[in-house]
């Protein structure tokens, strides 16, 4: 199989890494809720507690104004409603929400409101109401298109449902359209993997071809259904050199269709389809977290919400805060953050110019031994404005960033 190619360095860069204290901050509001939970999922969600939906949602508003108070008029670039799922919420609520989050918030003039959505919950009708509700970016969870895939993932949905709310929201007039898909799961094959992408990229799924991709490995996370599945013998896990042949594959389709490869698993078909939310993440940047189990990142200051969303409700209702762990994030730490989650961006990876403003110390002179090594190996690509992986790096990226720890 056929390397991909690196984006051609003269290109606009997409993002600077780090982020600084002067750049606008990101609002990601936690929706615990799912109707239904995957075996393979270790997020923070609930089944069959919806009827806490209405006292939830008055909580986030209420700790919405907290975190505009910490933030003390920082402008917000983004804001993402992930979960759990989101989509369970009707747009009346998600308008509501929103409406909290530009009353509390001085918002960027076109700024990316995002939700996650379950294939099943999507329809025209849905969609018209999110984008009157001021969302402009949807990702669906697809995961994948194989009809026995959907069954190990314990998926509830075909892939025609996927292609049926893909449908709706290009009718409803979306213009941001992005697809979550998981491979490496157990009993997946190659051919499989390259039927999913090749629909995909085809056109086949909603008769249009989506603006953005997210591509991830299955981990089989300890104390799930799946992990003893696994365990139990029910199910084979893919080992790991498959699983990046699975990795390779993708990287060389997307590339041949001429998409950027801007994360280690995200790809975009043009830069202004680039996920602006997620890449404050990997901009070390600063952010909200609203909602319950979520975390925030303000300066050096990380913080984790009380997990249990009826007892999150009950904290926030009473005025008190819902934050159950706190992390002061010493110097040497948030230097390390920076080159763990900067490196992740394949396009930009880290700026020397932006670790100088941050850190008060050159990249040079703080990991340059580090830097020389990698570069050496062949695993780190270095230039006047940036630190970046190279494709062999990018596929043992783990390894690459423990260097810095």
């Amino acid at each position: 199989m056929n390397k991909p190619a690196l984006l051609d360095r003269h290109r606009q860069r997409l993002f600077d890494a780090p982020a600084t204290a002067a750049d606008p901050i990101g609002i990601y509001i936690h929706i615990p809720f799912c109707s239904h939970i995957c075996p393979y999922c270790d997020f923070n969600t609930y089944a069959g507690k919806e009827s806490l939906i209405p006292s939830y949602l008055d909580a986030l508003q209420c700790e919405t104004a907290f975190w505009a108070r910490d933030f003390g008029g920082r402008r917000a670039q983004s804001i993402f409603i992930g979960g759990g799922t989101p989509s369970l919420l009707n747009p009346k609520q998600i308008r509501g929400l929103l409406d909290t989050c530009r009353a509390e918030f001085s918002m960027e003039k076109g700024a990316e409101v995002t939700i996650e959505s379950n294939p099943n919950d999507v329809s025209l009708r849905y969609c018209v109401g999110l984008l009157e509700a001021g969302v402009n970016r949807i990702s669906i969870g697809a995961q994948t298109l194989d009809r026995p895939g959907l069954r190990v993932l314990g998926r509830l949905h075909e892939s025609d449902t996927v292609s049926s709310a893909v449908s709706a929201a290009r009718d409803a007039g979306f213009a941001n359209v992005s697809l979550d898909l998981i491979y490496g799961w157990p009993g997946q094959s190659i051919a499989t993997w390259h039927n999913d992408l090749g629909q995909i990229m085809g056109g086949a799924i909603g008769g249009s071809i989506p603006d953005h991709l997210s591509l991830y490995g299955l981990i089989i996370e300890p104390g799930t259904p799946m992990a003893d599945a696994v365990t139990r013998g029910i199910l084979s896990p893919v080992d790991e050199d498959t699983s990046a042949d699975f990795a390779e594959l993708a990287a060389s389709l997307l590339a041949a269709a001429g998409w950027i490869h801007y994360e280690i698993a995200n790809w975009c078909a043009a830069p202004r389809n680039a996920s602006v939310h997620n890449a404050l993440y990997w901009r070390n940047g600063d952010y909200a977290g609203i909602g319950a189990g979520a975390h925030g990142h303000a300066g050096q200051l990380r913080t984790m919400n009380q997990p249990s969303p009826a007892r999150y409700t009950k904290v926030v209702s009473s005025g008190e805060s819902p934050r159950t762990n706190f992390e002061i994030i010493d110097a040497n730490t948030d230097k390390v953050e920076t080159m763990l989650l900067g490196l992740r961006l394949i396009q930009d990876g880290v700026s020397l110019d932006r670790f100088q403003s941050r850190h008060g110390i050159s990249l040079e002179a703080h990991f340059g031994t580090q830097i020389a090594h990698l570069r050496d190996q062949g695993l780190l690509e270095c230039d006047e404005h940036s630190v970046r992986l190279t494709v062999r790096g990018a596929m043992v990226a783990n390894t690459v960033c423990a260097e810095f720890l």
